[in-house]
């Protein structure tokens, strides 16, 4: 039997119970990627990250109980609070990636943290036909990154309430969907720049709490619509998570909190 540390921690809240949480795991060295799948099937939750040490510092990857994605803003987040409040970590904590680049998260001090993170501009959409179906009240417009598909909803209001139909998001493809409109405000009446929910159900993912890795695309969307500066961005899930960040040339500058809620140690057979 063999013996590896896990922790968890909630991701864009400064406590437990909010936010998004995500499973993390520091290794010497990479498990098989059948093993890594299985731990994130067990584990359930929306991203499982596995990080090990590289020559920029580490490398990560992501898994949520279906598949390995591409990019996960929250899980990095998560796995650089993990470093910084379990192994020491104080420099800027560079974590290279298999498709998105290096990211870098610098602990900040009070569980507050900065994200570098790839700028995902959005490009053209053709909307397929199911939009009719999935948005009977109608959109303002539509476009994707190289993952997800993003729709701006006429209102903040019609974000929150919206109902997704999970079956009919399927259809789209391994796609998330991301859903956004300007203005709105946290759970608890922080008023805000812009409002998000996410959904994946092909990647196990029926909504997101907190997505970072969006953000990487809503930034550059919302500054085209409204001017580059700073904004303030709630993910109106259940959970909730509130975020800051700005374009920066080619990057996206987030900033976030976490909070640890679990040390582990779980058993694998030899």
């Amino acid at each position: 039997m063999r013996e590896f540390k896990m922790f968890q921690a909630d991701a864009f809240t400064d406590t437990v119970f909010a936010g998004n949480p995500a499973a993390v795991l520091i290794l010497k060295d990479w498990l098989p990627e059948a093993g890594m799948q299985a731990i994130a099937a067990e584990n359930n939750l929306a991203e499982t990250a596995f990080v090990i040490p590289d020559a920029e510092g580490y490398a990560i990857r992501w898994f949520t109980p279906a598949q390995e994605v591409a990019f996960c803003g929250h899980a990095t987040l998560a796995s650089a609070h993990i470093l910084a409040t379990e192994y020491g970590a104080t420099d800027p904590i560079r974590l290279s990636t298999r498709k998105v680049g290096t990211l870098i998260v610098t602990p900040e001090g009070n569980g507050r943290y900065g994200m570098d993170l790839p700028a995902l501009s959005p490009t053209p959409l053709q909307t397929p036909e199911i939009f009719a179906t999935l948005f009977p009240g109608g959109w303002v417009a539509a476009c994707r990154n190289f993952e997800n598909i993003f729709v701006e909803l006429p209102s903040a209001e019609d974000v929150l309430t919206y109902m997704p139909d999970l079956a009919a998001i399927e259809t789209l493809g391994p796609q998330g969907l991301c859903i956004t409109a300007a203005g709105g405000h946290t759970h608890d009446g922080k008023q805000v720049d812009f409002v998000s929910r996410y959904f994946a159900p092909a990647a196990g993912i029926d909504e997101d709490p907190v997505t970072g890795s969006t953000h990487s695309t809503l930034i550059p969307y919302w500054s085209t619509k409204l001017g580059a500066r700073p904004f303030s961005a709630f993910q109106a899930s259940p959970r909730g998570g509130y975020l800051e960040g700005c374009l920066a040339g080619d990057r996206v500058k987030l900033t976030g909190r976490a909070a640890t809620f679990m040390r582990a140690t779980i058993c694998l057979p030899d």
